[in-house]
C-alpha cells in the first residue's frame, strides 16, 4: 500500500489541528456561556426578595470566600432580604456610598496580603476617602492563625470602612481556618438581619451535656421584658473558657412547637472559677403570645436539674486585652453579661482601673446583679461607676449620653491606653460608636479598631 506524500500528511495534520482548536475555541465560548447563565441565575436568585438589596462583596483566593457569600445570600433570600452578590474587584466607591447595608466575606492570603481579586479595589477604593456614614455594614474575615498577620486584610478592610464613616452591624467575626464554630455566628447574624431564627444550622455544634441548676428573675416588676439570671454546671467533669466567650445553646421545642430549632447564643457571664456558666436571658415574646425558641426554653420550659445542651464557643474579638490595660466597659441591659465576665477576670487579675458604663430602665427594678456590681466599686475594682437609667427622669437618657457627658475624661483614658468593650443591642452599639467617634474622631476609631482596641459583643 502506497503511503501519502509528505505534504499531504502535513496538511491533513494542520487540518486536523485546526479543528480541533476550533472545537476548542467552542468549547471554550460554551463554558464561558455556561458559566454565566449559572453566575447570572444564581444572581436573580439571590437578588429575590423584598426592599432594598444588600450589597454581598467577597474577596476570594482560593473560592471559599465566594462560597460563603453565595450561601449568605441565601441565607438572606429565605427571610426574602434581597441581596446582590459582587466580587470585591468590581465593587466601586459609588456601589458603597448608595448602599444601605453591605456584608463582607474576606480572605486573607499569603502574609497578611489582599487577595488578588482586592489589588483593583484596595488600589481604587481603599486609597480615596468616600463618605460611607450612610452604609451599615458586616464583615466575615477568613485566615490562618498559624501564620503571623492573622486576618490582617479584614481587619484593614474594617478599619477603613469604620473610617470612611460606616457603622459596623455586629462586631467583626474572624474564622480560624474555617472554624465552623465562627461560620455558625455568621450564620446567627445573618438571621438577626434577615429576621428567620428558625433556620437550620449550616453545621451542627457537637454539644456537651450541662445541667440547668439556677434560673432566678432579675427585674420583677419591670417595665420591660423579663430578664433571668441563669446557671448551668457540666454534667460531667469541667469545662473551660475566657471572658468574652459565648455559650452555643440548643434548645428543646416548647408546648405545640415541631421541629428541629437551631442554636441560640448567649454571652457569658462568668468566668471558669465559678464553676459554672452564667448568662442573662432576656424572655423574649413573640406576637402572638409565644415565648422566643432559646428564651422560652432556658427561661420557663427547660427543668431545674435538667439537661441542656452546650457547646462553648471561643470568641476571640471579644477576648480581654492584657490586666494592665485600662478598660472601658459600656453595656445596656442583657449586655451586662459579656461585661460581667471581664470585670470577674480582672477583678481576679488585681486590675483595677475599670471603667463601668451600664444602662437600663429603672434604677428600682433593672439594676442587674446591683449589689455585686457596687462592691466591686467600694473595693476598687470599678475604678469608675457611670449609670443610664432611661425612665428615671422626665427625658430619657441612654449610655450614650452618658458618655457625651464624660467626653473629657474619656479622652484621657484613651489617651492612656484603655481598650473600649462595648456589649448589648445593636441599635445601642451603632449609638455608642457614633458617639465615641464624635468624641475622638473617625480616624482614632479606625485606629483603635485596628489595634484591637475596640471591640463589640452586639446582637
Amino acid at each position: 500500500m502506497n503511503s501519502l506524500p509528505a505534504l499531504t500528511v502535513e496538511r491533513l495534520l494542520w487540518a486536523a489541528a485546526a479543528i480541533l482548536a476550533y472545537a476548542l475555541f467552542c468549547g471554550g465560548v460554551a463554558l464561558r456561556r455556561a458559566l454565566m447563565r449559572r453566575r447570572a441565575r444564581r444572581q436573580s436568585e439571590a437578588m429575590a426578595g423584598g426592599g432594598e438589596a444588600v450589597l454581598v462583596v467577597y474577596a476570594s483566593q482560593t473560592g471559599f470566600a465566594e462560597d460563603l457569600a453565595w450561601t449568605t445570600a441565601k441565607a438572606l433570600q429565605i427571610g426574602e432580604v434581597g441581596a446582590r452578590v459582587i466580587s470585591i474587584g468590581d465593587v466601586t466607591a459609588q456601589d458603597l456610598s448608595a448602599a444601605k447595608r453591605a456584608l463582607f466575606v474576606a480572605s486573607t492570603t499569603g502574609e497578611g496580603d489582599a487577595p488578588d481579586s482586592a489589588a483593583r479595589f484596595v488600589s481604587r477604593v481603599m486609597a480615596i476617602e468616600p463618605d460611607l456614614s450612610g452604609l451599615s455594614y458586616g464583615l466575615l474575615s477568613l485566615g490562618d492563625s498559624s501564620y503571623i498577620h492573622f486576618s490582617a486584610f479584614g481587619r484593614r478592610l474594617d478599619a477603613w470602612l469604620t473610617e470612611r464613616g460606616a457603622a459596623p452591624l455586629f462586631d467583626r467575626i474572624e474564622v480560624d481556618d474555617g472554624d465552623e464554630g465562627a461560620l455558625r455566628h455568621w450564620q446567627h447574624q445573618l438571621s438577626a438581619i434577615s429576621g428567620v431564627t428558625d433556620a437550620p444550622d449550616w453545621s451542627r455544634p457537637a454539644y456537651e451535656r450541662w445541667k440547668l441548676v439556677e434560673r432566678r428573675l432579675l427585674n420583677p416588676g419591670s417595665p420591660g421584658g423579663e430578664a433571668w439570671h441563669v446557671a448551668l454546671e457540666p454534667a460531667e467533669g469541667s469545662a473551660a473558657w475566657a471572658a468574652g466567650d459565648i455559650a452555643e445553646i440548643g434548645p428543646r421545642n416548647g408546648p405545640d412547637e415541631a421541629g428541629a430549632p437551631s442554636h441560640r447564643e448567649y454571652s457569658i457571664a462568668s468566668i471558669p472559677q465559678d464553676g459554672r456558666i452564667e448568662l442573662i436571658v432576656r424572655q423574649m415574646v413573640r406576637p402572638d403570645g409565644g415565648l422566643g425558641v432559646g428564651s422560652g426554653w432556658l427561661t420557663k420550659y427547660a427543668e431545674i436539674g435538667g439537661d441542656i445542651d452546650l457547646r462553648v464557643r471561643t470568641n476571640r474579638a471579644f477576648h480581654a486585652p492584657e490586666p494592665s490595660r485600662p478598660l472601658i466597659l459600656i453595656g445596656a441591659g442583657t449586655g451586662l453579661a459579656g461585661l460581667r465576665a471581664h470585670l470577674k477576670a480582672r477583678a481576679a487579675a488585681g486590675a483595677r482601673r475599670n471603667w463601668l458604663i451600664f444602662g437600663e430602665r429603672s434604677a428600682a427594678t433593672d439594676y442587674f446583679h446591683q449589689a455585686e456590681i457596687e462592691a466591686w466599686t467600694n473595693a476598687g475594682a470599678i475604678e469608675r461607676l457611670t449609670l443610664a437609667f432611661s425612665r428615671d427622669q422626665a427625658e430619657r437618657v441612654y449610655v450614650q449620653h452618658r458618655l457625651a457627658e464624660a467626653a473629657d475624661d474619656l479622652r484621657l483614658w484613651v489617651a492612656s491606653g484603655a481598650a473600649i468593650y462595648v456589649c448589648g443591642g445593636i441599635e445601642m452599639g451603632k449609638a455608642v460608636g457614633a458617639t465615641l467617634t464624635d468624641i475622638l474622631g473617625a480616624q482614632a476609631m479606625a485606629d483603635l479598631t485596628e489595634k484591637g482596641f475596640y471591640r463589640r459583643d452586639v446582637y
